[in-house]
């Protein structure tokens, strides 16, 4: 009895763990305040490494662009792929507690899973690391979207490249010239 009792409490734990609900409608006030000048919005697979190049681009574009506004933040993938890791994510911990509680399903112990049983530190420790694994498969999407005033300027899922500075430059110019071509400065 206390053994399914403890595992109820984890399966609690766990469900409300991988319960990461947020508020859509709220808007933060630093976006209340971003609509001031031309704005390039940088949306970038963090798992794969892009927020230092992200970074890099900022720095760079900061320097020839004082009045861009710059933002960045990681691309979600599909709902489906983010589903298939979050259910990964769920049977990971599942069978991690299932191994150190040690529970017995009132039949005899598949070879595997009694070699499980017998090396539960090792065997907990390798369905981490295996699990991690897939689940970034499917969380990695390699993207590095550009977008100029919400407007797609540049996508790495399409082209297959992170564009290279001057590319960026001559992109970003000709967006702030058509912006700025119906305004006469005399």
């Amino acid at each position: 009895m206390l053994r399914r009792m403890k595992l109820v409490v984890c399966f609690c734990v766990l469900l409300c763990a991988l319960d990461n609900k947020a508020d859509d409608n709220q808007v933060s006030l630093t976006k209340l305040g971003t609509k001031t000048g031309p704005t390039l919005k940088f949306f970038y697979c963090y798992s794969c490494g892009y927020r230092k190049v992200f970074e890099e681009y900022v720095s760079i574009l900061q320097q020839k662009y004082p009045e861009l506004q710059i933002n960045g933040e990681n691309y979600i993938p599909s709902h489906n792929k983010m589903l298939i890791a979050k259910l990964l994510s769920f049977a990971k911990i599942s069978l991690i507690v299932l191994i150190v509680s040690g529970l017995d399903f009132g039949q005899p112990p598949t070879s595997l899973w009694q070699w499980c049983l017998d090396n539960r530190f090792y065997s907990c420790i390798m369905i981490f690391f295996i699990f991690n694994a897939i689940e970034g498969h499917f969380i990695s999407s390699g993207a590095f979207e550009i977008h100029f005033n919400d407007v797609p300027v540049w996508s790495k899922l399409e082209t297959g490249r992170i564009p290279q500075p001057l590319e960026l430059f001559q992109i970003i110019d000709n967006h702030l010239n058509m912006q700025y071509a119906d305004v006469d400065i005399e």
